[in-house]
């Protein structure tokens, strides 16, 4: 179902996860699920995998993980200080010890001044380190290439938990 390559990185965060007996939990808007299916795509994946929130409109990352409606008002929901809200929200809201939290634009359209198709902000929130947020650029190469390079870049992100 997934590229090779995302299937084996998922595979390495389902075995760092079970190592470490650590639980995780996502927050997805751009990628709408796809790193919580990577990870439970994975054999044994029930053993690291808490849950899984798809908060695609922003009054459901308000729901759901508590985002602050004017953190969305002031710097819009995708940017830094969103993707670190919806991180720390998921981890709250969860059973977990770490959380990745993905926003950005997939494309075609959305793009505004300052934010172009492309841009990803992926947040990850653990129990034991302080948040890290990270910006991502991925450019205009399409409403599938930008989820996928997301997907990619958040387990990679995972792989690296707690180090």
């Amino acid at each position: 179902m997934f590229p090779p390559d995302i299937e084996a990185s998922a595979g390495r965060v389902v075995a760092r996860l079970r190592a470490g007996h650590l639980k995780v939990a996502t927050a997805e808007s751009c990628t709408g699920g796809l790193i919580a299916g990577a990870i439970t795509s994975i054999p044994g994946s029930s053993d690291v995998f808490d849950q899984g929130f798809v908060t695609y409109a922003n009054s459901a990352k308000t729901a759901m993980i508590g985002v602050d409606t004017g953190l969305l008002e002031t710097h819009g929901a995708v940017s830094a200080e969103v993707g670190r809200a919806m991180a720390e929200g998921a981890l709250k809201t969860a059973s977990a010890d770490v959380a990745v939290a993905v926003t950005g634009i997939a494309g075609p359209g959305g793009a505004m001044p300052g934010k172009p198709v492309g841009l990803v902000f992926i947040g990850l929130a653990s129990r034991a380190t302080p948040t890290h947020v990270q910006r991502f650029e991925f450019g205009d190469i399409g409403r599938d290439g930008v989820r996928l390079a997301t997907v990619r870049e958040a387990l990679k992100l995972l792989e690296r938990a707690g180090e």
